[in-house]
Parts: C-alpha cells; structure tokens; sequence
C-alpha cells in the first residue's frame, strides 16, 4: 500500500533505500505476536519434533511477511524514483505499510507505475519462492517457510492490487479517472467510492459466506477480516473527502479573491484613511515611513467609532496588525487553483496584503473570502 502519512514516531530505523529512511514501527510486534500464537500450535502439530521451537518458526512467518511487504515498499519506492518523485520516508506497520513520496506524479502513467511496482514485486518473490520450494523434499522447516512466502505475497499481491482507495489498485481507478477527465481530484473521489464498495463487500462475504455455506463462522477470523475492512473503509473515506475538497480548491481564482487597496500613512485618522479608501470602498493599508505595510485598516473596528472618535483615533489603532509573512508580491503568486490555495493557508493570518514589484500597496485577500469561495463553490 502506498500513500501520505505522517512521519512516525516511536519507530526503529532499519537503514535507507533510495534516500528514504526504512522504519520499523513497534506496532508491528502486535502483528508478529498475533502470528507466532496462531501458528505456533499448528507448526507444533505438523512437526511435532520441534517442541516449543514451532514458535520460533512462527516468529520466522512473522519475519518474512515483513520482508515481503518491505519488498512491496521498496519496489514502490524506486519505481517513484523513476517517474521522477523522491521517496521521503518508507514504514512498516501495524496495518502492512506506507511509502510517503515528495513531488507531483508525472502522470496517469506514472502513477500507474509506481502503485502497480507492490505488487509486481510480491508476485516476482512469490515465484522464486516456489521455484525454491520445488527443490525441498518432505516437510520440513525451509518448506514451511518457502511455502509461507509463495502465500504471503501472493495475498499481499491481490490484496493491493484490490481497485480501490487506499490500496494500490485504487492508484489504477484514481489514474484511469484522471486520464479520461482531466481532473486528479475526480479520480481521487473516484477511487474512494470504490474502496468503500470494496470495504463493503469484505463485510459482507465475512458475515453472509459462512452461513450460506451452512457453517458457523470463525470468530477470530471473522473479527479479523471486518476490522481490515473497516480500516479500508476509512481510508476510501478520506480519499473521497480529499477529492472533494481538491475539487473546490481547484475553483479558487486569485482575482476573485483580492479586493483594490490604498496605502495611507499609519499616523493619519481613521477618518483621513477612509477618504483615501473612497469611504471603505477600497481596503486602507496602514504604512510607516518606508512605504511598509504594517496593518489593514478594519471597517469593523471603525463601525463602532463615531465621527469625532474617527478623527481623533489614528489609522493604526484600528488596524489589523500584519505580519511579515502575510506581505506577498502579487506576480509571484499562483493565479488558481491548489498552488494558490497552499500559498494562503496559515489559518493565523487574517488578511494578506499584495504588492506589485516595488513594494508598492496593490490589493488585499481578506482570509474570510478565501473560505467563503472555497464553501461556495458547487462541485459539479
């Protein structure tokens, strides 16, 4: 599986491969310790001879799911690499695993590469283990083990390869989208609605198959198989809530954000101010001396003020203070879209001011309109 997550903590670092860190969250030893008292028993009772070291076996299954599914990883990793994205961080964990990318995909076929490299690499180990499994005579414990890693990643293998969010065969319906819409958003969408129907169709074969089977179900397998569909469910979940939003951000146009500005020097009145902003009708931004921008003048503030308070209170006293970060020049931002989205996103700045080259006073995008467009816009 592949996607974004956070950077772990509470994590052991194994080594690096193509620059990436390889962390080994402790979470995975609920996995093993689930696997070595599942298997355990049976390995004791096929090979009785081994006593209390059938555990030690077990341990080993736990050993190379982990190295299949840090092959799965790793094989993701470099295809990125080859479509021109940087792996930032590859993790095992409780639920398998992540490679978290840095850099747009090149593409719906870029995708499509690096999502299908998991799973091609599990078929490729599964099918070496076999070959290798072929030269082992009788039971044995390098048969237990060989035939663990064919099965292994073959179930790793058609699991990912599952079409739907989050798992890799979600990236084919997010990419098959993408490429006959135009809009990666959609496919985003796309592929969380089909994760969820995924998800749906895992709960119900676990109640409904074993009882149209005249069976009673098993209830750790049971409880197991509804708890990995529940995960899937939420994270086809956020996929779908992630291309929602993309879709609106992707409706964000910076002229329709920016209001007209004037420069006033901060130590006139707010009543000096509003005649240079044409009543209000302009924003009025509070400068010092240099020609810097220090505050916007806020009409709120200046509701509550009467004639002689406006003549008497000077502008930056009922300004909204700004920070250096919230000074942007205007032909430096993005027009639309996502990438203006990010540029304006500290939910701490209430108000941006932009110039033009030389500093100069052009307009301002109230923080408010920004959130007013995003909710407004319909998605198709």
């Amino acid at each position: 599986m592949s996607g974004a997550a956070a950077r772990r903590t509470g994590s052991l670092r194994l080594g690096s491969v193509a620059g990436a860190p390889v962390l080994l969250s402790w979470t995975w030893l609920l996995i093993a310790a689930a696997i070595v008292l599942a298997f355990g028993p049976q390995i004791r009772r096929a090979l009785p001879e081994l006593g209390a070291g059938a555990y030690g076996v077990a341990l080993g299954y736990a050993v190379l799911l982990a190295l299949s599914v840090l092959v799965h990883e790793v094989a993701h990793a470099l295809a990125g690499r080859a479509a021109g994205q940087r792996a930032e961080e590859i993790a095992l964990t409780l639920w398998g695993g992540h490679t978290q990318f840095r850099g747009a995909h090149a593409g719906p076929l870029g995708m499509v590469f690096t999502a299908m490299a998991g799973p091609a690499a599990n078929l490729a180990l599964a099918g070496l283990a076999h070959l290798a499994a072929r030269a082992v005579d009788g039971p044995s414990v390098a048969a237990l083990l060989l035939d663990v890693t064919v099965w292994a990643n073959l179930l790793l293998a058609a699991f990912n390869a599952l079409p739907g969010a989050p798992l890799d065969g979600g990236r084919m319906v997010e990419s098959a989208v993408w490429a006959a819409t135009g809009s990666r958003d959609r496919g985003v969408e796309a592929s969380g609605w089909a994760g969820r129907v995924i998800s749906a169709a895992i709960i119900a074969a676990a109640l409904l198959a074993p009882l149209l089977q005249g069976r009673t179900p098993d209830v750790l397998f049971t409880v197991l198989l509804i708890w990995a569909a529940l995960t899937l469910w939420r994270g086809a979940g956020d996929a779908v809530a992630r291309g929602r939003w993309g879709r609106r951000l992707a409706g964000l146009r910076l002229a329709d954000l920016e209001l007209a500005a004037v420069a006033v020097p901060e130590h006139l009145s707010v009543a000096e101010a509003l005649a240079h902003a044409d009543g209000g009708r302009r924003a009025a931004v509070a400068v010092d001396g240099a020609g810097l921008p220090r505050g916007v003048l806020d009409l709120t503030a200046v509701g509550r003020l009467d004639a002689a308070a406006r003549a008497g209170t000077p502008v930056a006293a009922a300004a909204v203070a700004l920070a250096p970060q919230a000074v942007l020049e205007r032909e430096a931002l993005p027009e639309a879209g996502p990438e203006l989205a990010a540029v304006l996103a500290d939910p701490e700045t209430p108000v941006w001011v932009l110039t033009d080259a030389r500093g100069l006073v052009r307009s301002v995008v109230p923080r408010e309109r920004i959130l007013a467009a995003v909710h407004a816009t319909r998605r198709p």
